[in-house]
Formats: C-alpha cells, sequence, structure tokens
C-alpha cells in the first residue's frame, strides 16, 4: 500500500454525527427550502466539528439522510410485503406478522438527490480530505424474499449482482467528482457473527460460509477499474439502534476464512467497543496490507472511554496485527444512535480521543 498515492487514515469516524435539533424539525416541517438551508447549516457544521479535531479524512455527517442506508429512496422495485425475511437480520427480530420492503421486480434507480448533492457540497467546502459511505451490495439480501422476489430474478445472487452494478456506478461517478476513499457500509457481516441467527440460516438450508464468500467478492467488484489511488473500506458493526440497542453478538472468527481471504479492500473499519465483537485474534486472518481500523469507542453511550484503556486495546491488537496496519476509529456511527444519550459535546470529546490517540501513537 503507497503512502503517497493512498495514505493512511488513522483516525476517523464511521460516517454519520448526531442530527442538530433544528434540521430534526425543518425535516418535520415539510418545508422544502428550510429542510434544505438546514441540511447546508448541518453540513458545514460538520465539517467544521471534523476538521477542527483533526480527523484524518471527514464525511458531510449524512446530515442529508434520515436513515444511513433507506435503499427504497433510491431504486425502484421493492415493495412491502407480510411475512418472515429470508434473511432477516436477527433471528430473534423475524416475525412472521411483520411487514417489510422486498424486491418484487427488477430494480431501477429513482431520481434521487443524496448522491447527486451529498459528495459534491461537501468536497466543495472541506480542507480535508473526504470520504463517501453507502451500503454494501451484500447487506442488499434483506430485501430479498424467496416467495416474492423469484417472479424479478432467478436468486438473491442475480439481485444483488445488478445492485453492484448500480452502485459500481456510484463509485465511477464519485471518483470523477474527485472521491478518493469510498466505504461500504455490512452490518449484515455482523448479524452472521451472532451463533443464533447464523443456526437459523443454516436450519432453513442456507450454505452461510458460502454465501459470505461470494458476498465479501461481491462489495470488492464494485471498486473494479477504480484509480489505484483510491482507498476501499468496508464497514461492520452489530447494529447501532436507538437507545444503545443492537442486532447481534459473536466474535468475526466464524467469519473470517469465508469472508476475509475474498474481500480485495484496503481498510476494513471493525466494531470492537464492547465484548460483543469478541477478541482479537480474527485479525490474523486478514490480508497483509490490508488496514484493520478498529472501532474501540462506541456510540452507544457517552460515556468517554479513557485514553489508557483505549491505547492498552491497540498495543494488545499490535500483538496480533502490525500496528502499521492499525488505525483507530468509532464503533459505528452517532446518528444511528440518536435517541441514545449523548450530546454533540460529547460526540466531540469522543473524536478529540480518536485523533489524539491516533496521532500520538502514528504520528
Amino acid at each position: 500500500m503507497a503512502e503517497s498515492s493512498k495514505p493512511v487514515a488513522r483516525a476517523e469516524t464511521v460516517g454519520s454525527l448526531l442530527q442538530p435539533d433544528a434540521l430534526l424539525e425543518a425535516r418535520k416541517s415539510g418545508d422544502e427550502a428550510a429542510r434544505r438551508t438546514a441540511e447546508d447549516v448541518a453540513v458545514d457544521a460538520a465539517i467544521e466539528l471534523q476538521e477542527g479535531v483533526g480527523l484524518d479524512v471527514i464525511t458531510d455527517g449524512e446530515m442529508r439522510r434520515t436513515s444511513w442506508a433507506d435503499t427504497t429512496s433510491f431504486i425502484n422495485g421493492l415493495e412491502r410485503r407480510k411475512g418472515l425475511r429470508s434473511y432477516p437480520t436477527s433471528a430473534k427480530a423475524n416475525n412472521p406478522e411483520g411487514e417489510f420492503a422486498v424486491v418484487v421486480n427488477k430494480i431501477s434507480l429513482k431520481p434521487d438527490r443524496h448522491v447527486a448533492e451529498e459528495y459534491p457540497y461537501l468536497k466543495a467546502r472541506a480542507k480535508s480530505r473526504t470520504k463517501y459511505t453507502m451500503a454494501a451490495p451484500s447487506y442488499h439480501r434483506r430485501y430479498w424474499s424467496d416467495g416474492a422476489s423469484t417472479v424479478a430474478y432467478e436468486n438473491c445472487e442475480a439481485f444483488l449482482t445488478d445492485v453492484r452494478d448500480w452502485l459500481r456506478d456510484v463509485a465511477t461517478w464519485l471518483v470523477a467528482q474527485g472521491c478518493d476513499y469510498i466505504q461500504l457500509d455490512a452490518p449484515n457481516y455482523g448479524s452472521l457473527c451472532d451463533p443464533e441467527t447464523r443456526a437459523w440460516h443454516e436450519s432453513v438450508g442456507h450454505d452461510v460460509d458460502k454465501e459470505i464468500a461470494f458476498d465479501a467478492a461481491l462489495d470488492s467488484s464494485v471498486f473494479e477499474g477504480v484509480p489505484a489511488n483510491v482507498t476501499r473500506a468496508l464497514h461492520i458493526c452489530r447494529g447501532n439502534q436507538p437507545g444503545g440497542t443492537w442486532h447481534s453478538s459473536g466474535g468475526y472468527g466464524v467469519l473470517a476464512d469465508a469472508m476475509f481471504p475474498n474481500l480485495e479492500m484496503d481498510a476494513l473499519l471493525l466494531e470492537y467497543d464492547s465484548d460483543r465483537a469478541g477478541d482479537f485474534a480474527p485479525l490474523a486472518k486478514i490480508k497483509p496490507g490490508q488496514v484493520a481500523v478498529l472501532g474501540l469507542l462506541t456510540t452507544k453511550e457517552a460515556p468517554l472511554e479513557s485514553r489508557a484503556s483505549v491505547e492498552a486495546r491497540l498495543e494488545e491488537a499490535a500483538g496480533i496485527k502490525p500496528l502499521q496496519e492499525l488505525a483507530l476509529s468509532t464503533q459505528c456511527g452517532f446518528a444511528s444512535a440518536q435517541n441514545a444519550p449523548m450530546t454533540i459535546d460529547e460526540e466531540i470529546a469522543k473524536l478529540n480521543l480518536v485523533s489524539g490517540v491516533a496521532h500520538s501513537i502514528w504520528g
């Protein structure tokens, strides 16, 4: 990995920041002009916040999004249907009375302002390096229904390949706008760390390791043809929901053999803020040269981690993967825990700690 063309971001945040009250109120008002103005103000503040704490790469805080991955606002072909999910986030939450978005027609793009507005606005105003975040192709398994989706696609993998083609076009466009860091978000892998969810998939006939290997290769293929200076990243977590809840528990060891060898990425942003993520042993399975960005600071809770504990955990991880192939981040975005008791000042304190520790260790 050439430092000159693809610098390692030693201090970063996953993507979203807490959305200010003024933005949330403007969105509720239904006033399009007020919402757009509030978004611009919130993005400007997000840029100032991240550059102020000294992160090595920044986002727009995902201030224009109501969800980190609201696929239904981007593509046609999905409808809400009642019944069990074929690929649930959690076996415990798979409710036959629930109603879920599923693919029932060949997908096509909706006219959507997010992709067109988010990155150019950020790029034009940021002094720092910038990145763009979007849901990985593999994440979209959640929209597949064995009962309803086969009218549109032969199988789930054919559907995911169409999604990959769409996201590859987005990545190509982002690079043309000057973006040199693109992050795919894939909490679906975190779901499969959970023994209960994994057992459910196996019980209904899914070859979990085969699907993980397919998904890892497919996610990597989003970046086929991108220039060598573009950082390709993948983020994995176990859910970051209101009130500090999550959907899965379990270490990366059950994924390591099927996933890590098939990932052609430069950086893997891995949740490691609690015992639910297991130990650092699976880091040994990550390809040499790939950077493991350790999410050691939680965004689920406000209390600030101690600097000593963060440094000690980095030292522990360096006993498995070389320190020069490690970096530091939060465990997930802040906005997905919007209802958690955390203030913007507490958010800033966590990002200051990320930056301070990273820069003292790596310079």
